[in-house]
């Protein structure tokens, strides 16, 4: 179920209720940032997130093989904003 603020990436043309639904955690998505798109490695990414590398580790694995999962198997992602949505975007982060 998608809650207010929640996002959800989906195949066009098929209705959500035929469609499984992969949550990706916002910690999971935060690591992603960090490491894919901003270039941290993962001590950096954990120091970050106030967080061991080995949970950065653990979050990248997890996270990637949703995303991955969503994309190969035709099913939702529905990306969980939580209450602090607002730190994901910014350089404070």
């Amino acid at each position: 179920r998608a809650y207010e603020g929640d996002r959800v990436f989906k195949p066009r043309s098929i209705p959500m209720h035929q469609l499984e639904t992969i949550r990706l955690e916002l910690s999971e998505l935060e690591a992603m940032r960090l490491c894919d798109l901003d270039g941290f490695d993962q001590e950096a990414a954990g120091h970050r997130m106030e967080i061991s590398r080995g949970t950065v580790q653990r979050l990248l694995k997890s996270g990637r093989e949703k995303v991955l999962q969503a994309l190969l198997q035709s099913s939702a992602l529905l990306i969980e904003e939580g209450a602090h949505h607002e730190d994901l975007y910014t350089d404070a982060g």
